[in-house]
């Protein structure tokens, strides 16, 4: 990619509410003489945001690039080394920027959750991404980081040690508070009624290996599907829940297997839950799976979805600087390799997971795609955080103040 390009990443979606808190987090934490411009519809958007950043940023120039206009959309790919896009739905919004980065060389990152989104951009924009050597990262905030940087770091601890491939793994989401993203929702909901009005849609979402590069290399190991119901772990010690996000990392780690030619192993098992310990556990972990059940059926029921349209957060939505602040996630990842060896991951991060915690990682998958080229995996094309920046988004992460280690576990 060439150096003389205009800027070295620019925020595509910054009037929204998740770009403003990305241009905020790099307004604080770009190193000087990134090259950073913001961009979006409306020119006086941008220069409100403009004038609520301090210091250089507040001169941080403009771009005009609209979603729906794929020239602009163009343009903006040919002036940036980086795109950071914060517009969803990406399913509705997204693919003509993904298109517009893979022709231009331009690499690209998001905060998309959409199964049917991400399969369309490797449908049509692999060969192109990979040609142009474009890295388009899907996936860069809470969906999908923290599964996808804790199952590589399980993966190169149990290799530094030789104790073989993994075998198992299971992430157990033990602390969680923050707010519902109206962007994630309204994903969410389209891509829930387009499963509705297409069974081809729907056993593509359904499938635990939809963003495969070679489905039919996938191995079978029986049901692989995503926890529905309350269930006791006794190997965990815990009763576990569904994680609602779940049915898309999952697939974003099985991904990042392939990618790598199986690394992590040709059996490698790998699902996500809710945990809950004490006397309680079962109680909750049975209101949790009820409450979601109830949630999907009532978006099928018309006067129940216009109800819940009045009081669930809007797309450009989001919470107060307290309550962002405030929040946080927990998560520990379980795994045992082929020789029976056990590892722990811990993940974790202070800040309202869908937006604080989410500006962080998807700011440094920025400044880790525009300023760390040479340090990164040889690849391109249509990537996982794991496949394009791996330890060194990982290593970013940690000086930003997130957690991420893994070791092996106490016997």
């Amino acid at each position: 990619m060439s150096d003389d390009r205009e800027f070295g990443l620019v925020v595509f979606g910054a009037t929204g509410f998740a770009g403003r808190l990305v241009a905020e987090y790099l307004a604080g934490h770009a190193p000087t003489g990134v090259r950073i411009g913001l961009a979006g519809r409306s020119a006086r958007k941008l220069a409100e945001v403009q004038a609520g950043l301090s210091g250089p940023a507040s001169g941080w120039p403009l771009v005009a690039a609209d979603a729906t206009d794929p020239a602009s959309l163009a343009a903006l790919a040919r002036r940036t080394r980086v795109v950071a896009t914060t517009v969803g739905p990406y399913r509705r919004h997204g693919l003509a920027l993904v298109e517009a980065c893979a022709r231009a060389g331009t690499h690209y990152a998001d905060l998309t959750g959409e199964t049917l989104f991400v399969r369309d951009s490797i449908d049509r924009c692999q060969d192109l991404a990979a040609g142009s050597g474009a890295r388009i990262v899907h996936s860069c905030g809470f969906d999908s980081i923290p599964s996808d940087l804790g199952v590589l770091s399980l993966h190169e601890a149990a290799r530094a040690d030789g104790a073989g491939e993994l075998e198992d793994a299971t992430l157990v989401v033990t602390a969680m508070r923050g707010g519902l993203s109206g962007g994630t929702l309204a994903s969410g909901i389209g891509q829930w009624d387009e499963m509705r009005a297409s069974a081809q849609a729907r056993r593509l979402v359904e499938d635990p290996y939809a963003l495969s590069p070679d489905r039919a290399a996938e191995p079978n190991l029986g049901d692989e599907a995503d926890l529905q119901w309350p269930r006791h772990e006794p190997e965990l010690g815990l009763w576990a829940g569904p994680f609602v996000m779940a049915g898309f990392n999952t697939r974003v780690v099985r991904r990042s297997n392939a990618l790598q030619d199986w690394a992590y192993g040709r059996r490698f098992r790998y699902r996500e839950v809710t945990g809950f310990r004490g006397p309680a556990a079962p109680l909750l972990a049975a209101g949790l799976a009820a409450g979601l059940k109830a949630s999907m059926a009532s978006m099928a029921f018309p006067p129940a979805r216009a109800a819940l349209s009045r009081v669930l957060p809007k797309p450009g939505d989001g919470p107060g600087e307290h309550a962002r602040q405030a929040g946080y996630f927990r998560m520990r990842i379980h795994a045992r390799t082929a020789s029976g060896t056990r590892y722990l991951a811990r993940v974790q991060a202070q800040g309202d997971p869908g937006y604080a915690a989410t500006a962080v990682m998807l700011g440094e998958s920025a400044l880790c795609l525009a300023l760390d080229g040479d340090s990164l995996p040889t690849r391109a094309g249509v990537l996982t955080p794991a496949t394009a920046m791996g330890a060194e988004l990982a290593a970013r992460l940690r000086s930003a103040g997130q957690t991420l280690t893994a070791e092996r576990a106490a016997s």
